[in-house]
C-alpha cells in the first residue's frame, strides 16, 4: 500500500514543480535556489536524458507503456520486500511523471540546474527514476553479499 502513496505523492510533487516553473519562470530563465549550488530553469526536452533521442515520442510512449506494465507486475511480485518496493515506486513514479508530459505536452519539463557542476537539467521525475534504481542496486548488492556469506565488513564466513 506504500507504494501507491509514494507513487501518488512523487507523481504530483513533479507535476505541481512543472507546473509552477512553467507559470513562474520564463522559457531558458533562472531562478537561484542555493547560490553557486543549484537554481530552477524552465526547459523543454523532448529527447531523453541529456536529450537523446530527440523527437522520437513514438518510442518513448511504447517504453513508457511497456516499464510501467512490468513495474506493476514487479511491485506485485517484490510487495512483500520493503526496499525493493520503495525502489520500484520510486522508479514507477518517475515513469509516469515523463509520460504525463510527453502525453499532455509532447515534451519534459526540465527545472533543476546544477551550479557547481556541469550536469544536465533534470525534474522530480528524473530524480526518482536515479534514486529508484540506487536503492534497487543497494538491495541487491546487500543480497549478493548474504547469499555469497560475507559480513558486513567484507569478509567471507566459512
Amino acid at each position: 500500500m506504500y507504494a501507491i502513496a509514494i507513487i501518488c505523492l512523487m507523481v504530483a510533487a513533479d507535476q505541481v514543480l512543472k507546473a509552477w516553473v512553467s507559470s513562474h519562470i520564463a522559457m531558458e530563465g533562472f531562478h537561484q535556489l542555493l547560490p553557486g549550488i543549484m537554481g530552477l530553469t524552465n526547459l523543454h526536452n523532448d529527447g531523453a536524458a541529456w536529450s537523446m533521442l530527440e523527437g522520437q515520442q513514438w518510442f518513448f510512449a511504447l517504453v513508457s507503456i511497456l516499464a510501467i506494465a512490468i513495474l506493476g507486475a514487479l511491485l506485485y511480485y517484490y510487495r512483500d520486500e520493503r526496499g525493493l518496493t520503495i525502489g520500484l515506486a520510486l522508479i514507477m513514479a518517475g515513469t509516469i511523471g515523463n509520460f504525463i508530459d510527453r502525453l499532455r505536452f509532447h515534451y519534459v519539463v526540465d527545472m533543476f540546474q546544477t551550479e557547481f557542476i556541469n550536469f544536465p537539467v533534470f525534474n522530480v521525475a528524473d530524480a526518482c527514476l536515479t534514486v529508484g534504481v540506487i536503492i534497487i542496486i543497494i538491495k541487491v548488492l546487500r543480497e549478493d553479499d548474504q547469499v555469497n556469506g560475507r559480513s558486513k565488513t567484507g569478509h567471507k564466513h566459512s
